[in-house]
């Protein structure tokens, strides 16, 4: 397994990052700690999870199993949606992460929470109230690099805009939705990232399941995300994605690769991205995409996979800013 920077931090973690919302959840106690050896025998030193996954049992199976190596793990967390009724038990606000923090804290049963992501961005709360109590947070010691997740550009770059104005702890890493079908994250986060130093961990390589070879544009399995959870089918449920997905597992066994090895493969390969998180419910689905680490896609591979879907059009929407047909290019 081969390891690359955070960001500026100059922590190393591993080119894979594991994923662990099925923990406790479609992965029972004994699933989970398979699916945890396979990662930790691959080389994957960096467990993705959130306080909100299955209830909080996620967290508390994750912290069983790093327990007596925590210190080889980098290990992160969010906060941001509801954990109960409590009509304060959610947001970016100081009042609701700090006790977030707290009570993450508890479950993973250690005493610092190595990365910690704003799990999406709050827009009842002051940006600086929710960026100066992660700063308190890293003085405290209970966590170590603050980081943001499903932030669009512009607020990313006014959160670290803020922090280095302040002084305060700068945000490290952004944990967009990225993928074959999703590529909106290449017209302004992936670039942003780039020039700001900021690390990426890409979650959903593989769509939901849909680029892990069980669907096209005929076939859909009896069961997953994409066939059972709402918020699932109408992310993904423009048709067209399945003519991508059809597509795509074709090109993979021409090439000679599982479609979920793949499909990692080439999320990985943007300059841009540090770390994709897997996910999986199953040794067998987490099988099919471990394979990813040992894939170096060239440029010309990666352009053939990329042509498969459409490029977003840029930020400033000049499609030919991108030809020989471009105006005021230097």
């Amino acid at each position: 397994m081969e390891h690359a920077v955070l960001g500026r931090t100059g922590v190393k973690i591993s080119r894979l990052c594991f994923g662990t919302m099925s923990f406790g959840g479609d992965a029972d106690a004994s699933t989970s700690a398979r699916l945890y050896a396979m990662c930790r025998d691959s080389g994957i030193n960096t467990f993705d999870c959130a306080d909100v996954y299955c209830g909080g049992e996620s967290e508390r199976l994750l912290g069983q199993l790093i327990a007596d190596h925590r210190d080889e793990i980098v290990l992160t967390s969010k906060a941001y949606f509801p954990t109960s009724d409590d009509v304060n038990a959610r947001g970016a606000s100081r009042y609701h992460l700090v006790c977030a923090v707290e009570a993450s804290l508890r479950r993973l049963g250690t005493d610092r929470i190595d990365v910690y992501f704003v799990h999406r961005f709050d827009d009842l709360t002051d940006l600086s109230e929710t960026l100066r109590t992660l700063d308190d947070l890293v003085h405290q010691g209970k966590i170590l690099y603050p980081a943001l997740s499903n932030f669009a550009a512009w607020q990313a770059m006014k959160a670290v805009g803020l922090c280095d104005a302040q002084g305060w702890a700068r945000p490290v890493c952004l944990q967009p939705m990225y993928n074959l079908v999703k590529r909106q994250a290449e017209v302004e986060i992936l670039p942003m990232a780039r020039a700001e130093g900021l690390a990426v961990l890409p979650y959903s390589p593989l769509g939901g399941g849909l680029l892990a070879g069980r669907y096209s544009t005929t076939e859909r399995p009896g069961d997953g995300r994409l066939v059972q959870t709402p918020m699932y089918q109408i992310r993904y449920g423009d048709p067209r994605n399945y003519e991508i997905a059809e597509a795509f597992v074709a090109l993979a066994r021409q090439l000679g690769h599982p479609p979920a090895a793949l499909a990692v493969a080439w999320v990985a390969s943007h300059p841009a991205v540090t770390a994709p998180i897997l996910g999986a419910r199953s040794p067998e689905q987490l099988a099919g995409a471990l394979p990813a680490a040992q894939i170096a896609l060239t440029p010309e591979q990666r352009a053939q996979i990329s042509a498969l879907s459409v490029a977003p059009a840029p930020a400033t929407d000049r499609n030919e800013e991108r030809t020989a047909h471009n105006y005021g290019a230097r």
